[in-house]
């Protein structure tokens, strides 16, 4: 239920009527005598719903319409009399939720509320909704992360950011080791339950500035901006020690563990997103082919 109105009408009689009313139907209600008291009004108090008469000395009601729709997510419901040289297509045109004709029934009023207030609700219905829908686009659905879809967006607003300002910006590329044996040996469920855990030390493992995404596979990635290469594999140390030291159950009184090798750069001049990603990806070659489970880095470009 929609709890704050502002009423809004320089006929005193009127306007503190209506205060009275909603006051008692529950409503939390503060009232202006004119659209630029209202105006002002609005910078403390929250309104959900404004009540305003169209006829009004100075801005009118409409225009006061149309001023809060281009400033607030505020629902208006505009009055009037019947012989008002305005229609329910003005008002509707201006933004308006709804309209009603003066003199009206308090209970009309009441229930033109309570119809905006349902349409206030399955807006943020659909606001959540469409959310939600945009959030599972970009996340991977096993760990959480974000998945690569989004690593190639994001990394490219960064790079550009990098270009512009001059910001440093680093990258981790990641790599189970050996998780081929470890889905043979206790099943793709239970490598699916290391990937889940996986994506659960990395963020413990990350800083409020970094972010994490499930490149493929057991392929794992993380951009970290506003960072030097130095402070980038100190970020992906906490993450190998962090994985190292996971003890995971895939069989009742067995356990198991596995590790990781990641390969770190950080963003050089003349960089794009295709340079940036190989070199990564090269510095986590030297990782896996000098033992795995370990960090390598690399700042020179590829000739």
């Amino acid at each position: 239920m929609t709890d704050s109105i502002l009423v809004v009408d320089d006929d005193d009689a009127i306007r503190e009527s209506v205060e009275d009313y909603l006051e008692i139907k529950g409503y939390i209600v503060e009232s202006s005598s004119s659209a630029e008291e209202a105006i002002e009004q609005l910078n403390t108090f929250k309104a959900d719903i404004v009540v305003t008469d169209i006829m009004m000395q100075g801005m009118d009601g409409l225009e006061l319409t149309k001023y809060i729709n281009n400033k607030y997510d505020i629902r208006v419901i505009v009055m009037t009399g019947f012989n008002a040289n305005y229609s329910y297509k003005d008002a509707i045109d201006t933004g308006a939720s709804d309209f009603i004709f003066k003199p009206f029934r308090f209970e009309e009023l009441d229930l033109r509320i309570k119809r905006v207030q349902h349409e206030i609700s399955l807006k943020k219905q659909h606001d959540k909704t469409m959310k939600r829908m945009e959030q599972l686009v970009i996340t991977d659905d096993l760990t959480g992360l974000y998945n690569s879809r989004y690593f190639f967006d994001l990394i490219e607003t960064e790079i550009a950011r990098h270009h512009r300002y001059s910001r440093p910006l680093s990258l981790l590329m990641m790599d189970l080791d050996f998780f081929k044996n470890y889905n043979d040996t206790w099943g793709h469920l239970e490598g699916d339950n290391v990937l889940n855990e996986l994506g659960k030390i990395i963020i413990a493992c990350l800083r409020t500035t970094d972010t994490a995404f499930r490149y493929g596979g057991e392929e794992f990635a993380v951009l970290l901006p506003e960072t030097k290469l130095e402070k980038a594999c100190l970020v992906g140390t906490r993450i190998i020690e962090s994985v190292r030291a996971k003890v995971f159950n895939p069989k009742l009184d067995t356990t198991s563990s596995i590790t990781i090798s990641i390969g770190a750069t950080e963003l050089i001049k003349n960089d794009n997103r295709e340079s940036f990603i190989k070199r990564s990806d090269k510095a986590l070659y030297l990782s896996k082919n000098n033992g795995r489970d370990r960090l390598s880095s690399l700042t020179e470009p590829d000739n």
